[in-house]
């Protein structure tokens, strides 16, 4: 209900008239004048009530009247009355009815009662109604109600003194609310001040308003009373202390400060009153040292007093606080003395206010702003900001360094808590070791053994002071240890908090206005305000120093786990404001400082000692005051948590990570993790201290850079405890994570990281020479994480990356070191490709070629784990994104292709591996000009000489590839053919030109040519594997493929590719080694065919040469179309000539096949229709002419029409008949007669027999060579037979009969020998008498004029059959016979040749058959020269070397002269045949009179077969020859008698036993030769006398012997007696008397006309002597002699004619 409401009158009415009527009722008695007052109030209201409507403003209208009663009341001096009398006036107050005449009475009362000293708690609650409810009292009244007021104050009364007190202080501020009140009321109106007059009047207030004027009075006074002067204002005064005066300033002060920031009168006062004021009376404080004795100085220095000294500072926090603007200078005094109460010589008591007064300023960062401006900034001004933060640093290190004068020492505080507490700490870990749990429970810091406790002084932010608020103490308190610690501490926690979160505010704001200015004008460049940014960096600077001087200290003497927090994040926000501000040196101090915090103690990291060295020379000396920056202490108060190596080598093997080392680390990963993107130059400081706490902790690099704990790997190693152990993988995430947000950083602040971790990879790597110690793999691990996670921008850090991976890392002799280095670069550039880039790599070749350049760089680094590393990447590369590499495929071919010899096998084989993944699966997808690479590869890897299996499957692979051009051929030409058109437009833009490889051939072919070129190379490679393998891919690819070359390109094929592969392998052969080749490694064992390098590169040749004979075997018509095929026939019969001279069998051999293979060729199919033969013709296999066969997985089907098409279109003129025409033949011939003049010097060459002796070595040519030399023959003159001439045909006798002379070696001739009694022939005469045979024929069918060769045939012939009795002579070489060889020797054995010779006999003789009638065989006497070759084996018979020769020699010779001899006497009267006739009579007598004797163990059989023979001769005689003497020479008959004459008498051999001596006198013989004497003799047809009497002498001379032989004998026999006569004697005797009864025999079938009388009579006339023989004593001939005898019964009978003529 409100005072003025009419309920509220109504009862103020009521309750006056109460009291008026109580007051009259106490003062009836004893003051009546009162009473009658108080009757005539209560008049005097009724009347007020009654008359006016308004009756409260009546009532004030009236108050004085009103109130009189109560004053007089109050005036009796009487209790009960005053009490009644002041409520009622109170009562009256509190309705506003008292008017200001009225209140000034009131006052004066009140005065009167004070001065009584009556109520005075009612007389304070009295004024203070008064004065709140309205302001009716003001001016002097107002003062004198204060005085009333501080007057009542001093009494002797403690509760009036306080109550007193506490209405001085409302009753102060109720006057300055007036004031502000009033100004409220006149804010509107502008006033004009007068102007303001020098201010020597201490009063010129004129300008003020009323209460303004009474709040000015006031201050003033009080100023003048705390300062002991007289007051102006405040009359009445009569005593007044400091300290409530110095409370009632500050109060006044902190509550209106916008009183003197508006009125220029009360900004004068505060600065000419208030400061002069506080500085005066600071002044004891500032001149005190503590332990200074008084006794020592001149004059008594005052001693500070607590409470005065508490209370100014107060004051001084708020005039700083308020007023700062106002008084600069002033404060800047203020400040400086305030940085002094903080020095160690100041008590205590005062250090501590000090501090908690420096800790509000803390509190408040935009105060702490305007001083940096102020100050800070102004030249020649006090760096008072700075100050202020080193006084703190200063006092906090003073708090350690020196022991609290006049306390009891801080060492003894907890009970040994600096002695045995610290080793407690460091053995038992918390609160073991008997030491007070205190030490470990309660919050303290410990330095040196001075251990101060923390307390919690107050909330975080707030500046809550507990001795500034102690305005009751008198005596300065006791400080209890470790709260000026606190205080300092939170001050410093406070201040960092306060600055850094606003400038980063402003910051904030900035970079948001910032935004919206780019995005409002994007074309222009953001101007922020300099001055914003130079007060923030002022401020910083001004700081750094202090704050980290004080903060590193705390951090080490730190024992408890919040406050290390604290101090870290500290460290940690100013770092990272620092690095905004891009202030690096700060920045980087505060880094290095949680970086040594992070390490052991005296860890020697020299990055960290040397950036503080920098730091110290830089910033620690402040001008003025000096800040100590206190090493961190060695002894440890924490627990220790992990044992490990230090990463440098140091004198201690171990160091120990305590917890907080721990905790710091945290802080650095949080550091790195949350402020990234400012730390610049310093992620160096960071990452190096990181990489030092990894190693020490063991943790090591996995999979993609990620840290995991790992066991360490040397050294008394890594001991931790389970504490630490389950943060590890939470440290070893928050690295992760740390690497991870790299993303976010921008891109300066990523370059900063990636230098800093290559610089501190190059640390490591420097570390890591020298020694095998494990190297740390920190830097590089997390440049693998780094860039994993920055893929997305690779462009900008790869050069940095992998540059440094690759130089430095990968290089490093450390292998340890160089696998990270190499993994590292490998899996970025694996991610790197698999990465979805925007645009996709495919689009971005660029790109793409700059992530696969390092891994083509790999290749130039020599150590073979690195490259191992390298190809099993490429190997995944091709695996995951094989069919995306486009452009990159020549760098990854490069890399697979960059093999060497000295790279051991492994990794030959793993570079391999990557090749068949490439040929097996990826030639469709690569550009095709990357093809030739591939070749290029694939050959590389054959000529690596490492592994043998390599090199053969990639010859494969050359096939494979062969196959796929062949397949996808369309394809490649068109795709070949535009790439060709693009590079030649270039050329020709620059003027060059085009030099790829066989640059005319067209780009197909030129790929097949590279393929060729490759494959030509490793048909010359040491290896005989290799060169065989490589050999037959060639051929076979040529052969199969050849098709798709345009004819041009065939050129280059047989010039470039054949002719130089034919020369390069004979040049190897004939140089090869000719040692033996021990067998191979383990037990290979080497076949004796492959020994020697030589016989190994004889391989080769066979090889290469056959392959090109088959290529121009088959390819002939194609070539001929070149128009230097004949060069190139000469050419190739030139090497099939020299390998056929070569020493080596198996290579002369081969040359002879492949000479028979290009002779041989066969005409192509003419009609083009008939496809499968002319592809067969081609050479290309049938598989690829069968659909079916030819698909196998992933090959598109060959379709058989679309390959004739190909097949047409490459090469039409392969498949057309060649124009028949003369020049072809003529060509032809040419050829023919090249090859045969190749011919005829190879057989002339090897031949020819070796002249003069022989030595060892000397090379005499193989049977089957030769066999195959002249097997050749026959083909060859199919094609020269039109021009072969007699000249030819010397030539070719010439190397018939050398090859026939050519021994063979003894090892060889099992091989090759018949067993010497089998007739059979080697198959090198078999091929002579063949390639005759041919000839013979060809003469035989041919013209006239050929048949003059038939001679020399005839004479060939002959020659070898001489061979039978006469084996040839080659050279002077010494033969053995076959059988007297040794076969293990190195001897020659001359062949048998008898089979030879018997068969060319036998061909002679058929040969003549036919042509005994031609002119030439006629006239060259070919009969006589049989006649001539046959007289030596019939002349030796039984010295033949084989008994078959003679007996052939004479069948023959009777078959010839059964056809001969009629020819002979036809042509007797030419005389060609004149000079044959002696010649066979000598034969004749040579064979059948042979000087030869049988062999003795000829059995009777056989005899009589040889005998048999010589019948048949005779026989011969008696038909062909006898019969026809007439037509026959003289003296030829005459021998052939002379010879029959011989052998009816001839003598028998001596050797012969008894036994057989009647078999073995040839007896059928003599008998025949008898016979045909007689009959020849006998005969009447005899032509000539003298010929009869030739017969008829050699009668005559026969019988007359026989007569002789017998006499003899008889006398013998008788003269020997019992002895037996020689054996000889007897013989000759049974042969005489078996040819006497041949004799007989004869005669008696003779006619008898035919025998001469003279005859008869010696045929009689032996009878007597005969009988004589009877008694001979010899059996045999005494059965001889009756034998004899028989016959001459005949004669007993006197002849018919002789009686009946009557003669006796």
């Amino acid at each position: 209900m409100s005072v003025s409401s009419p309920e509220a009158v109504k009862k103020l009415l009521e309750n006056m008239q109460t009291d008026l009527r109580s007051l009259s009722m106490e003062c009836k008695k004893k003051f009546p004048p009162v009473k009658e007052a108080a009757e005539s109030g209560i008049v005097k209201i009724k009347t007020i009530a009654a008359r006016n409507t308004g009756i409260l403003a009546a009532l004030k209208e009236n108050s004085s009247e009103v109130v009189q009663p109560f004053l007089m009341g109050c005036g009796t001096k009487e209790p009960k009355i005053t009490q009644l009398c002041l409520a009622a006036i109170q009562r009256l107050m509190s309705h506003e009815v008292v008017s200001e005449a009225a209140a000034g009475n009131i006052i004066n009362m009140l005065w009167q009662l004070m001065e009584n000293g009556l109520e005075e708690l009612k007389l304070l609650q009295t004024v203070l109604v008064l004065l709140t409810t309205n302001t009716v009292v003001h001016d002097e009244v107002l003062s004198k109600a204060i005085v009333l007021c501080f007057r009542l104050h001093f009494t002797k009364d403690t509760i009036t003194n306080n109550t007193a007190a506490a209405t001085v202080r409302q009753v102060v501020t109720v006057v300055f609310e007036r004031m502000v009140a009033e100004d409220e009321r006149f804010k509107g109106i502008v006033e004009h001040p007068p102007p303001v007059q020098g201010n020597t009047n201490r009063r010129s207030v004129s300008t003020l308003r009323p209460s303004a004027k009474d709040a000015y009075m006031l201050f003033q006074d009080l100023c003048q009373l705390v300062n002991a002067d007289a007051p102006y204002w405040l009359v009445g005064m009569t005593e007044m202390t400091r300290t409530f005066g110095l409370e009632l300033l500050e109060s006044v002060l902190n509550d209106f400060p916008g009183v003197f920031l508006q009125h220029q009168e009360f900004s004068f006062l505060l600065k000419e009153r208030v400061c002069p004021l506080v500085i005066k009376l600071f002044s004891p404080n500032i001149k005190f040292r503590q332990g200074s004795s008084s006794a020592a100085s001149p004059a008594p220095v005052e001693k500070p007093y607590f409470p005065i000294c508490m209370r100014l500072l107060r004051v001084v926090s708020v005039l700083i606080k308020h007023f700062y603007t106002l008084l600069v200078t002033e404060c800047e005094i203020f400040l400086s003395l305030l940085v002094k109460f903080l020095d160690g010589e100041k008590p205590q008591w005062l250090r501590a206010v000090a501090v908690e007064s420096v800790h509000r300023l803390c509190v408040q960062p935009h105060l702490l702003r305007s001083f940096c401006q102020s100050y800070d900034m102004k030249q020649h001004s006090t760096k008072v900001f700075r100050d202020i933060v080193n006084a703190l640093g200063s006092f906090i290190q003073s708090l350690f360094i020196v022991p609290n004068a006049g306390n009891t020492p801080v060492v003894s505080a907890p009970a040994g808590a600096s002695g045995s507490g610290a080793q407690g700490t460091a053995q038992g870990g918390p609160g073991t070791g008997g030491v007070g749990g205190n030490l470990t429970t309660q919050a303290a810091f410990e330095y040196r053994g001075t251990w101060i406790p923390l307390m919690t002084v107050s909330v975080q932010g707030s500046a809550k002071a507990t001795y500034l608020e102690m305005l009751d103490k008198v005596e300065p308190p006791s400080i209890p240890e470790g709260y000026a610690m606190s205080v300092a501490f939170s001050a410093l926690l406070d201040l960092v908090r306060g600055i850094t979160s606003m400038i980063e505010r402003e910051l904030a704001a900035e970079e948001g206005v910032a935004a919206e200015f780019r995005e409002a004008n994007p074309d222009q460049k953001w101007q922020p305000q300099p001055g914003a940014h130079l007060v923030w960096e002022e401020m910083v600077s001004a700081c750094w120093c202090g704050l980290l001087a004080a903060l590193s200290l705390l951090l080490d003497a730190s024992t408890d786990e919040t406050a290390t927090e604290n101090i870290l994040k500290a460290e940690l926000t100013m770092a990272s404001l620092c690095g905004r501000l891009g202030l690096v040196t700060p920045r980087d101090a505060f880094i290095t400082a949680i970086c040594k915090a992070s390490l052991p103690p005296h860890y020697a990291l020299t990055l960290l000692s040397c950036n503080a060295a920098n730091l110290s020379s830089k910033a620690y000396s402040i001008q003025g005051q000096t800040v100590q920056i206190i090493s961190p202490s060695s002894e440890s108060h924490q627990q220790v948590v992990a044992v490990g190596q230090p990463l440098n080598a140091q004198p201690q093997g171990t160091v120990m990570l305590t917890a907080k080392n721990i905790q710091c680390m945290r802080t650095l990963l949080n550091l790195a993790h949350c402020h990234g993107a400012v730390l610049g130059t310093s992620w160096q400081l960071v990452l190096a201290t990181l990489q030092h706490l990894v190693w020490i902790l063991g943790l090591k690099p996995g999979v993609g850079g990620a840290l995991k704990p790992g066991r360490a790997v040397e050294g008394p190693s890594t001991v931790l405890t389970t504490a630490v152990m389950t943060d590890l993988p939470v440290i070893s995430n928050i690295l992760s994570r740390l690497f991870e947000s790299s993303q976010y950083l921008d891109d300066v602040s990523l370059h900063h990281l990636i230098n800093a971790l290559c610089s501190l990879s190059l640390e490591a790597m420097e570390m890591a020479y020298g020694n095998n110690k494990e190297p740390s793999l920190f830097a590089v691990a997390k440049l693998l994480e780094t860039g994993l996670v920055n893929m997305d921008r690779i462009e900008i850090l790869w050069r940095p990356l992998t540059g440094h991976l690759l130089e430095k890392v990968c290089q490093h002799p450390n292998s340890r070191m160089r696998e990270w280095g190499a993994e590292a670069l490998t899996a970025l550039i694996k991610a790197g490709l698999a990465y979805k880039h925007d645009p996709p790599l495919a689009q971005n070749q660029r790109l793409q070629l700059l992530l696969l350049n390092p891994l083509k760089e790999l290749s130039n680094v020599l150590h073979a784990d690195i490259r191992q590393k390298q190809l099993e990447s490429v190997l995944q590369i091709l695996q995951s994104q094989g069919d995306s590499l486009g452009p990159g495929w020549p760098l990854v071919l490069g890399v697979i292709g960059a093999i060497r010899n000295d790279q051991g096998e492994s990794l030959i084989r793993t570079a391999f591996q990557c090749l068949q993944l490439v040929v097996t699966d990826f030639l469709p997808t690569m550009p095709c000009t990357c093809l030739q690479i591939v070749v290029d590869v694939a050959g590389s890897f054959g000529l690596q000489n490492q592994e043998l299996n390599i090199s053969l499957t990639s010859i494969g692979l050359l096939w494979n590839i062969s196959d796929y051009f062949f397949q996808r051929g369309e394809v490649i030409t068109q795709e070949l053919e535009k790439e060709e058109e693009a590079v030649q437009k270039q050329a020709q833009e620059k003027g060059e030109t085009l030099n790829r490889p066989f640059h005319p051939a067209p780009p197909f072919d030129c790929l097949w040519l590279c393929l060729y070129a490759k494959l030509g190379e490793l048909c010359v490679d040491p290896r005989p594997a290799v060169r065989k393998s490589a050999g037959q891919t060639l051929f076979s690819t040529i052969a199969a493929h050849g098709t798709l070359l345009q004819q041009p390109t065939w050129h280059i094929v047989v010039w470039k590719v054949l002719f130089q592969l034919l020369g390069c392998v004979r040049t190897s052969s004939t140089t090869a080694d000719k040692e033996k080749i021990e067998s191979g490694g383990g037990n290979i064992l080497i076949h004796h065919s492959r020994d020697t390098a030589e016989k190994q590169w004889a391989e080769t040749w066979v090889l290469t040469l056959a392959g090109v004979a088959r290529i121009f075997n088959t390819r002939r018509y194609l070539l001929q179309q070149l128009g230097d095929f004949f060069e190139a026939w000469e050419v190739l019969l030139n090497h099939i000539q020299s390998a056929a001279l070569s020493k080596n069998n198996e290579v002369s051999l081969a040359a002879l096949k492949s000479f028979q293979e290009i002779l041989q060729i066969v005409t192509p199919v003419r009609d083009s229709d008939k496809v499968c033969d002319a592809l067969a013709a081609m050479g290309v296999p049938p598989v690829l002419i069968d659909p079916l066969s030819a698909s196998g997985p992933g090959r598109p089907l060959v379709r058989s029409d679309s390959l004739v098409e190909r097949l047409t279109r490459y090469n039409g003129a392969e498949l057309q008949a060649p124009p028949p025409g003369e020049e072809s033949a003529l060509e032809d011939s040419a050829l023919w007669w090249s090859a045969w003049n190749t011919w005829y010097r190879t057989g002339t060459d090897c031949t020819r027999p070796p002249s003069g002796p022989t030595e060892k070595l000397s090379f005499i040519p193989s049977q089957p060579f030769l066999t195959a030399l002249i097997q050749i023959f026959p083909a060859l003159y199919q094609h020269i037979k039109a021009n072969f001439s007699m000249e030819d045909l010397k030539k070719l006798g010439v190397i018939l009969h050398g090859a026939v002379s050519v021994p063979i070696s003894s090892d060889a001739s099992p091989f090759i020998l018949p067993s010497y009694t089998e007739a059979v022939l080697t198959s090198l005469q078999e091929a002579v008498l063949t390639a005759l045979d041919i000839l013979q024929k060809a003469i035989c069918v041919g013209p006239e004029n050929l048949q003059v060769m038939y001679p020399a045939i005839f004479e060939q012939l002959l020659l070898f059959v001489e061979f039978s009795c006469k084996p040839p002579q080659y050279g002077r070489m010494e033969t053995k016979h076959v059988a007297n060889a040794k076969y293990n020797q190195a001897e020659w054995v001359a062949l048998n040749y008898v089979p030879f010779a018997e068969r060319s006999l036998e061909v002679v003789v058929d040969l003549y058959h036919k042509t005994a009638c031609h002119k030439a065989v006629i006239s060259e006497k070919v009969l006589q020269n049989i006649i001539k070759t046959s007289k030596m084996p019939l002349g030796l018979k039984y010295s033949c070397p084989s008994e078959s020769t003679w007996k052939l020699a004479v069948s023959s010779l009777l078959k010839v002269l059964s056809i001969g001899l009629p020819v002979a006497r036809q042509h007797a009267s030419s005389g060609k045949f004149d000079t044959m006739w002696p010649e066979l009579a000598n034969a004749f007598e040579d064979f059948l009179f042979t000087k030869s004797t049988s062999p003795d163990n000829l059995s009777i059989q056989e005899f009589q077969k040889n005998e048999a023979v010589d019948v048949e001769v005779v026989q011969l005689i008696s038909t062909e020859i006898l019969p026809f003497a007439n037509f026959i020479p003289k003296d030829f008959v005459g021998q052939i008698m002379t010879m029959l004459n011989k052998g009816s008498i001839h003598s028998q051999s001596p050797s012969f036993t008894e036994a057989e001596i009647d078999v073995r006198m040839r007896e059928e013989f003599s008998k025949v030769c008898f016979e045909t004497l007689l009959q020849f003799s006998f005969s009447n047809k005899v032509s000539t006398p003298q010929e009869g009497y030739i017969s008829r002498m050699a009668l005559s001379v026969l019988l007359k012997r026989s007569q002789d032989v017998l006499r003899r004998y008889v006398e013998d026999e008788r003269l020997s007696g019992r002895c037996p006569l020689p054996r000889q004697q007897v013989t000759e005797i049974i042969f005489i008397l078996k040819a006497i009864s041949t004799l007989m025999d004869s005669l008696k079938k003779t006619q008898p006309e035919n025998v001469d009388g003279n005859t008869w009579a010696q045929v009689i006339a032996l009878y007597p002597t005969l009988v004589e023989c009877i008694t001979c004593s010899s059996s045999e001939v005494s059965s001889a002699l009756k034998e004899a005898l028989g016959p001459f019964k005949d004669f007993m009978q006197p002849p018919v004619s002789r009686v009946q003529n009557g003669e006796s």
